[in-house]
């Protein structure tokens, strides 16, 4: 099959890469578009020290083994847990420390022409759910897990940074609940996305200003710097980016302050796929380019752009 590969030496373009061949449980899925998102591209950079297929945020077609869902349109949980030790026990499995991930550790993902995924990983999908607005499904179930951790009110302030991919669907999520928010990034272009649905933006942060909760969306090594400078007392900074690189980190603001520290990562995919059903967050913008699988190096330069937003691929 066609598919686009990490190797040490730098991604390349397959044509003859092997197909997957489901284990037990699992159904194959044709991919119909995928999402590169800066997780991506850290892993291209040598984060978790990933090879093979990369991509998690994708929508697809069950081909077989889908026990009732073949030939439904399908999103997928990335985190394929083991059920049996106790994390999967107590209802953890994104965190079974025998899982694998999603074109992220240890199995191959989205940026080919067929994954494989456990049938209870997978969410159908309604008619209403275009294939672009679907394959923001995984990121924006990501943001979606902020609620899950934290209950923000109307009256709580809130700080996003970054205006990158991720940060521009948290904005809108946590819009949805509280009436305090405010949106800092780098490019006026993405932030005006966000101006256009009333959410308060700004390209340098308020002076003397800490508000309840800062969400680290930026996907920068002193992203937790900032936000800590920008916390108030007793407040919470959740964390939602990673990185390749190391940064030494005085964390002493945390203890004296007794600032809450939440780390963050995948979400649920019910809340989201309502949100845009309801129409509630807008997707459709948030597309810079679609490119054909054999053009995926240079989707991934594009995506590496200042100011670019979504850039998705097609098998």
């Amino acid at each position: 099959m066609k598919a686009l590969v990490l190797k040490k030496d730098g991604l390349r373009f397959e044509a003859g890469y092997p197909a997957p061949e489901p284990a037990d449980g699992e159904a194959l899925v044709r991919v119909r578009l995928a999402g590169i998102c800066a997780t991506d591209l850290e892993l291209a950079r040598g984060y978790m020290g990933f090879t093979g297929v990369p991509g998690h945020e994708f929508v697809g077609v069950v081909e077989s083994g889908g026990e009732g869902l073949d030939g439904r349109r399908v999103v997928g949980e990335i985190n394929c847990a083991c059920g049996s030790c106790e994390y999967c026990g107590a209802g953890l499995g994104r965190h079974c420390p025998e899982r694998s991930v999603l074109g992220i550790m240890g199995r191959d993902g989205a940026f080919a022409e067929y994954l494989a995924l456990p049938r209870e990983n997978l969410r159908t999908l309604p008619d209403g759910i275009s294939d672009t607005e679907a394959v923001f499904l995984e990121p924006l179930a990501a943001a979606c897990e902020i609620l899950e951790q934290l209950d923000i009110g109307a009256e709580d302030s809130v700080l996003i940074l970054g205006d990158g991919r991720l940060g521009l669907l948290v904005a809108q999520v946590l819009a949805l609940r509280t009436t305090s928010l405010l949106a800092i990034g780098r490019h006026p272009g993405k932030l005006a996305l966000l101006a256009r649905r009333g959410i308060a933006t700004a390209t340098v942060a308020p002076a003397r200003e800490r508000f309840d909760v800062v969400v680290d969306c930026t996907g920068a090594a002193d992203g937790l710097e900032k936000a800590m400078a920008l916390v108030r007392p007793r407040g919470a900074i959740v964390l939602k980016t990673t990185v390749a690189g190391d940064r030494r980190l005085d964390l002493n603001r945390l203890v004296i302050d007794e600032v809450t520290l939440i780390g963050s990562r995948c979400g649920p995919f019910e809340p989201a796929m309502e949100a845009l059903a309801r129409g509630m967050v807008d997707t459709e913008t948030l597309v810079s380019m679609i490119y054909p699988l054999e053009e995926g190096a240079e989707a991934f330069d594009h995506a590496r752009e200042p100011g670019a937003l979504k850039v998705l691929l097609k098998p």
